[in-house]
């Protein structure tokens, strides 16, 4: 069931195998310097949403954004300027001053996440992948795709891969 919200957009953003796979031993599995580039442009100057694992995962705070981690450690202490919650409700809260904050990861986040989000930026790895997250299917009755774009694989890119842009019906 969907829960309202009081943003313009909440959108997760992701990248995914063929195989549903989004990470393994919590670190990116594939490196592709367009979609990293697109994560930024996107989420710069906005709030990102995370698990505690995908946060620690960062060599250090991503610039130019408010990270929101959320962790069941109740002292958890994260860099300055970084807040700390105890649940997606309360991390969402945390964001209300942005009108699109980012859902960034990870697998457990993002199955949580799913309920309430009303975009999907997703990018598809068109690889198959060994790894230990995954990423729910996505329900074509719960999601429209809007947009698609494709790019093949070349020098600065190993695999081929697209950008799916999903919107809740």
């Amino acid at each position: 069931m969907k829960t309202t919200n009081q943003f313009s957009n909440l959108t997760l953003i992701v990248a995914v195998s063929e195989n549903d796979v989004i990470g393994k031993d919590n670190e990116l599995i594939w490196h592709l310097k367009n979609d990293l580039k697109r994560f930024k442009e996107l989420t710069s100057g906005h709030c990102i949403i995370m698990g505690r694992k995908t946060f620690e995962s960062f060599p250090k705070p991503l610039p130019n954004r408010t990270h929101i981690v959320i962790t069941r450690q109740p002292d958890y202490k994260a860099a300055e300027g970084v807040v700390v919650v105890n649940s997606l409700e309360a991390a969402i809260e945390a964001a209300k001053q942005d009108e699109n904050p980012f859902i960034i990861g990870g697998g457990e986040i993002y199955k949580q996440a799913l309920e309430v989000v009303d975009t999907i930026e997703f990018t598809r790895v068109h690889h198959n992948f060994e790894g230990d997250t995954f990423f729910p299917v996505l329900s074509d009755t719960i999601w429209k795709e809007t947009n698609r774009v494709h790019h093949e694989k070349d020098d600065l890119h190993k695999f081929d891969f697209s950008y799916i842009t999903y919107k809740r019906r």
